[in-house]
């Protein structure tokens, strides 16, 4: 229930072309089989966003407030690790006994461990997990909690088998292609350290970005006039920096205030960049508060305008609105960065003033 309330973590996507016009009985005929026909492999389908086993797809079900809310559910039988551990352990006991032997071999255990697999799997509870999107069947977008690269592989799949399209995920790369018609990965790295050279910056523009982003919300005032509005944005910990180099190099703040912390200068200095941290929003009484995953644009945990609807679908077409508007939010800002960043002349300037900004940062220690 994780589009109806509380806090969300998603992926955006961009939808090729909108669903075709028989998208609801699409989804029906692939909706999840029976619960009670599985056996001791993996069953996934459509259900609808009510709960896991809701099977009955229909305009009435899949639709609220004008948009389509449905999950893909897997349902597998899983043994508890320790359960498992303790029911091989007490046959390979027995057959040591069995055959006065001090030990198995390697081989022999596996055996058990298959044996003991193969008695134990069907009398499981199946185990439910789904992934919600939600998106207007008209429209050039899509939300998902696809947030991991093995759901999103399989929302893909499920989702091109069912409609006939192939969604597009938001992220540094298919953004800037989109957005401003540009290939980044053509893009030149460059260094925001007055002691690092560009040579030695890795090419990482998710990173760039979040990592203006800071920049922004402390040397240029952190308020800019969007498509949405005027917003305000600002930054907290915890931060994650990142620097690849000979292995990767993370290092993660989270106590006291990391923002202004040694630490982080030090990260700066270092040449290393913003991977991840929590970004506010904010515009007018409306505050968008969220950790974004700069790598694959990933949006964590965020927590979205109260909506003043006292019934639900009220509520709910409040929240899609306000993901949408922080849609629009992140990509003007991602829009005024690139267009800094692709015009020379005036990311010369820029990336200096970034580097008078780290090398002049206070810190607490």
């Amino acid at each position: 229930m994780a589009f109806e309330s509380g806090s969300l973590s998603y992926r955006m996507f961009y939808l090729p072309q909108p669903l075709p016009p028989d998208f609801v009985d699409r989804f029906a005929r692939h909706a999840a089989p029976p619960i009670d026909t599985m056996g001791t492999g993996v069953i996934s389908g459509w259900v609808t966003g009510r709960h896991l086993l809701d099977r009955n797809i229909t305009e009435d079900s899949a639709i609220i407030s004008g948009y389509l809310r449905l999950t893909l559910m897997k349902a597998e039988r899983i043994i508890p690790p320790a359960l498992l551990k303790a029911e091989c352990k007490m046959e390979e006991l027995a057959e040591m006994q069995a055959r006065g032997l001090p030990f198995l071999r390697r081989n022999e255990k596996s055996d058990i461990k298959k044996e003991v697999t193969a008695r134990l799997l069907p009398n499981m509870p199946p185990t439910l997990t789904g992934i919600d999107f939600v998106c207007s069947p008209g429209g050039d977008c899509l939300y998902a909690t696809a947030t991991t690269d093995k759901q999103l592989d399989a929302f893909r799949l499920t989702f091109r088998h069912t409609t006939g399209l192939d969604i597009i995920p938001f992220s540094p790369e298919t953004a800037a292609a989109k957005e401003m018609k540009t290939d980044i990965r053509t893009v030149s790295p460059a260094s925001f350290s007055p002691e690092q050279d560009d040579d030695t910056a890795e090419a990482h523009i998710g990173r760039d970005f979040l990592t203006w982003l800071w920049y922004f919300s402390e040397a240029c005032g952190g308020i800019a006039t969007l498509d949405a509005g005027q917003i305000a944005v600002g930054l907290e910990g915890p931060l994650c920096f990142m620097f690849e180099g000979n292995g990767a190099h993370e290092t993660v703040l989270r106590k006291g205030q990391p923002i202004n912390s040694a630490e982080a200068k030090t990260a700066l200095l270092n040449g290393k960049k913003l991977k991840r941290a929590k970004l506010l929003f904010s515009r007018d009484e409306a505050v968008w508060n969220l950790t974004f995953d700069a790598d694959g644009f990933v949006i964590r945990s965020v927590q979205l305008p109260q909506s003043e609807d006292v019934d639900a679908a009220s509520r709910f077409q409040d929240r899609i609105l306000a993901l949408d508007t922080l849609r629009s939010i992140i990509t003007d800002f991602y829009v005024r960065f690139l267009t800094e960043r692709l015009d020379q002349k005036e990311w010369k300037a820029i990336r200096e003033d970034i580097r008078k900004w780290v090398g002049n940062r206070s810190s607490k220690a």
